[in-house]
């Protein structure tokens, strides 16, 4: 009779020393004093190499196969060995990838390839009662693309760009802008990011792209008709610019928590983006993340109405992260800017063809139409219309909640004491983003961006947060505050800001010493 004691949480090992097998219930611990507990799915679902990840933020236990750890370690090693290849590649061979992807984007054979994926696409989306509104690969994203690509082509490269130089007698210190290393990107139903993802080229990096499965279909199209050929025609190294073809969010996380990425980027909705930039970190990635966006404008007692009908209106033209969410109308002014407000709201909604839609606080009702509570309308979402009231009440602790509409312009609605209060609202309720303060006096504006805890802020319209737009560069991705400032760089993130530092010192006499 065997005296052994059974034990529930061994784990079975196979001959090459990989796990095989993990029991239901295995505790495993994480973030130093926490413990999560591996769920019977996951433990039944395991196979010899496949990995665990702890998602250090919930503590959620997230499986990885083997095969599709595999495939995004292949893809970033093929990145890794690219990088170190493009350091011998002259500025010119870049500079004719960028002319040659422009040009394939340009073609209307290759655009038809890339459409007819698209379409199918947005109708298996549309099927799911998923959102389109980023996915639709229209003329202007189109336009958007190719235009980002002669951007960066006639851009001065940042590869080995001094950017500073301290002399000293008999001797010189230049700083150097050198590559990073790989880039991973992540993002959701966003085709056009296939060609601003490229910008990092030009300060000498490279990147892992995966996409979300949306767009799936896009992207391989993209990549088979256009970004490898391009490569391929000015000579550069395969895995500069790679495409992860796995639909499996298992992917993302493979990337994210695979070591030798030199910064993690990732764009697409909040909860997911949170998770990821968690694993990242964890993993001891730096990271840009955007996930959770929603601007919001504060409209002082003395705002001109011309600016308050353009700074709304021009704010909610299609719903992005940097679109107007939360409208803060200071009340000594109310009675007077909030119609010009609502009407632009509505007047906007038309425009669309989808009507629009307003949550409105207690503090706000009295300066909302009453029969917009009542008023029945058909309101757009992902899947289809939907009838709703026109405004409904929600409570002061969501202002911060953001609205992802389809066609139906959709924004809260709050009445104020005064400035200062929007401002505390905003900094602790926002995800910290977009803040925009319509008042003539330069005082109040001064003391405005001094409090206000936000990258990026204005005194007009929103929509202006946008590396094209803004900066005449494409951007790689947005970064608000909710997990606090950035270190040394602002929130657009482009293609050309993705590099570090390197000193070279430069002696003019032979016998320098300290």
């Amino acid at each position: 009779m065997s005296n052994a004691v059974h034990d529930p949480f061994a784990v079975s090992i196979d001959d090459a020393g990989r796990v095989a097998a993990v029991p239901r219930g295995f505790p495993l611990l994480y973030g130093g004093n926490r413990v999560a507990v591996v769920p019977d799915a996951v433990a039944d679902a395991f196979r010899a190499g496949d990995q665990l990840v702890v998602a250090p933020d919930t503590g959620e236990v997230l499986h990885i196969p083997a095969g599709i750890a595999d495939r995004v370690t292949a893809a970033v090693t093929r990145a890794r060995e690219a990088f170190g290849t493009l350091t011998g590649v002259p500025d010119a061979s870049i500079d004719a990838f960028y002319d040659a992807f422009a040009r394939r984007l340009a073609d209307d054979a290759v655009w038809a390839e890339i459409r007819a994926a698209n379409d199918a696409d947005v109708a298996r989306a549309r099927e799911r009662g998923r959102s389109t509104t980023r996915l639709v690969a229209t003329a202007t994203m189109r336009a958007r693309m190719i235009e980002g690509l002669q951007t960066w082509r006639t851009m001065a490269s940042r590869r080995e760009a001094v950017l500073e130089t301290v002399t000293h007698d008999g001797w010189q210190v230049d700083q150097v802008a050198s590559g990073l290393g790989v880039v991973g990107f992540i993002f959701e139903g966003r085709p056009n990011v296939f060609a601003d993802a490229t910008g990092v080229l030009k300060s000498g990096n490279t990147a892992v792209l995966r996409i979300g499965s949306d767009a799936l279909g896009t992207a391989r199209a993209i990549d088979t008709h256009a970004l490898r050929p391009s490569l391929s025609e000015a000579g550069l190294p395969e895995g500069s610019v790679g495409l992860i073809d796995e639909a499996s969010r298992a992917a993302g996380w493979a990337l994210f928590s695979t070591p030798g990425l030199a910064l993690a980027v990732a764009r697409g909705s909040g909860a997911a983006v949170a998770q990821l930039g968690a694993i990242a970190r964890q993993a001891g990635t730096p990271v840009s993340l955007h996930g959770t966006g929603g601007a919001w404008i504060v409209v002082d007692a003395d705002a001109p109405d011309a600016w308050v009908d353009g700074a709304v209106y021009n704010s909610l033209d299609s719903k992005k992260c940097n679109t107007l969410n939360t409208l803060c109308v200071v009340a000594s002014g109310a009675t007077r800017t909030m119609p010009v407000a609502l009407e632009a709201i509505r007047r906007r909604g038309i425009g669309l063809g989808h009507g629009h839609k307003v949550h409105v606080t207690t503090a706000a009702r009295p300066f909302v139409p009453v029969d917009w509570f009542a008023m029945v309308a058909p309101i757009r979402r992902a899947e289809g219309d939907v009838p709703e009231t026109v405004a409904t009440a929600i409570g002061d602790a969501s202002l911060g909640h953001e609205w992802e509409w389809e066609g139906t312009p959709e924004v809260t609605i709050h009445v104020v004491p005064d400035v200062a209060t929007a401002v505390m609202l905003f900094n602790a309720q926002s995800p910290r983003f977009v803040a925009a303060l319509l008042s003539p006096d330069a005082d109040t504006q001064a003391r405005f961006f001094r409090t206000i805890d936000a990258p990026f802020v204005s005194n007009g319209f929103t929509r202006w947060v946008d590396g094209q737009f803004a900066l005449k560069r494409p951007e790689l991705g947005l970064t608000n505050w909710e997990e606090g400032r950035l270190l040394a760089r602002g929130g657009i993130l482009t293609g050309d800001g993705v590099y570090t530092v390197r000193l070279r010192a430069t002696q003019g006499i032979p016998d320098l010493h300290q």
